[in-house]
């Protein structure tokens, strides 16, 4: 089954030739390696280029062993590309080229950064390469060009890639994929327990793998609750010191024994490093400040927080919420949750103060808008509660509410744009 990722491969096709590495990152499985060996492959075929002007190495793969040592890397390379012709040159997993000893100064080391920096002074070489594991995540390998690389951060599918591929009818496409998520290898799974199986296994065997390995963990078990309870909170504030309470509770931890603070923020930075959770902080819509004290926190894919809740956990409200974030952050967009103060006066005539949420605000460039994620507005009470932010905001951004309503799309009296959840996430151009 080929499937489409046209917003990556435009991604890939703007940045051709310009004179950056391309450092396609993102969380593993997500398809990082088949949108650069097979898409973008089949693309430069298809507008002439010559096979064998394209270098492809796979440095996970025993045929390339040889190359993990930098110099090797570095011939092989040199020796493949000679002449004035242009030359694209693909590296998988670049982290599995290791460092040597530099023999010209002791203490020194050369590393792959060396030789991709030293590519880099031969213009007729486009240079693309993707790496993700203990030894090197995606991040770190984009940290060390230092305004020479260019990322192309690559996310699981989307939904409206997810119904390009499998098709289907619409809203039970969306149950599924609310469910079970958007990494590319789920759509080849045919049964229940063979998605479920898939996705534990990726978080046992791959995801915690890495972060255990690369950052000398001691403690997986705190590092596992912590993503439980990251995934259980899901929609809603937390922060570090009542995350490290809950795990504290949770381990049954004595005084000698609790987790701290810090330790939790390390752990919680080492998840958001592997791309597994974003977090977005609250910003005062009024005040044009963000609140240092909450955060809400999101899983990369739904699919992967509910086999961490063994599938118990899957209220819509929430799935939408992450859903909801996932998308915003593809499309490009910065995205925050909002928070409005209003005032009033009670019947004794005291001021009275209460803090109204936006689920998201949604920057791009100067331009804004506001979105309300609401499973139903089944009645005036709920409707009036959902849609007040907007009124308290009252400024001429733009203002959508997404419901799991199979209605079209619609304005109401006071300009609010109300979308289904289906029809947002397959338009683009709404915001």
């Amino acid at each position: 089954m080929e499937i489409k990722r046209d917003l990556y491969l435009r991604k890939l096709i703007d940045r051709r030739k310009n004179g950056l590495v391309k450092i396609i990152t993102g969380v593993r499985r997500c398809g990082k390696s088949y949108l650069l060996f097979e898409l973008y492959y089949k693309h430069l075929l298809s507008q002439g280029t010559d096979e064998k002007s394209i270098i492809k190495i796979s440095l996970d793969s025993n045929d390339f062993a040889r190359l993990r040592n930098p110099k090797e890397l570095s011939r092989y390379i040199e020796e493949r590309t000679e002449g004035d012709r242009d030359f694209y040159i693909f590296i998988d997993e670049i982290q599995f080229c290791g460092k040597i000893p530099n023999p010209y100064l002791p203490g020194d080391f050369i590393t792959f950064y060396d030789v991709l920096n030293g590519l880099l002074q031969k213009k007729n070489l486009d240079i693309y390469i993707t790496g993700s594991n203990s030894k090197m995540l995606s991040s770190d390998v984009l940290t060390e060009f230092r305004g020479r690389g260019d990322e192309v951060r690559v996310y699981p599918l989307s939904f409206s890639e997810f119904y390009a591929a499998g098709g289907g009818e619409k809203n039970s496409a969306l149950d599924e994929y609310m469910l079970f998520g958007g990494l590319p290898l789920i759509m080849e799974r045919p049964s229940v327990e063979s998605k479920i199986n898939y996705l534990r296994q990726l978080f046992e065997e791959t995801y915690f793998r890495d972060i255990v390995e690369r950052n000398r963990i001691e403690r997986g078990d705190i590092l596992s609750n912590l993503t439980d309870c990251l995934c259980s909170s899901t929609g809603s504030l937390t922060n570090i010191h009542n995350l490290t309470q809950t795990i504290n509770s949770v381990q049954h931890n004595k005084k000698g024994n609790l987790v701290s603070d810090p330790t939790v923020k390390s752990y919680v930075d080492h998840l958001k490093d592997a791309f597994l959770f974003s977090e977005a902080r609250r910003y005062d819509v009024r005040g044009k400040r963000y609140f240092e004290s909450q955060s809400k926190f999101y899983c990369v894919d739904t699919g992967l927080r509910n086999v961490r809740l063994n599938m118990r956990q899957n209220e819509e409200t929430h799935l939408m919420e992450n859903v909801i974030y996932n998308d915003l952050l593809r499309r490009g967009l910065s995205v925050d949750v909002g928070v409005v103060e209003q005032y009033s006066k009670s019947g004794e005539g005291k001021t009275q103060r209460r803090i109204r949420e936006i689920d998201f605000v949604v920057s791009s460039g100067t331009n804004q808008c506001y979105i309300q994620s609401a499973f139903a507005l089944s009645t005036g009470e709920k409707a009036e509660a959902e849609l007040k932010p907007f009124s308290i905001i009252n400024d001429s951004f733009k203002k959508i509410v997404v419901t799991r309503s199979e209605l079209m799309p619609w304005y109401d009296d006071r300009g609010v744009y109300h979308v289904g959840l289906a029809d947002f996430l397959l338009a683009d151009e709404i915001i």
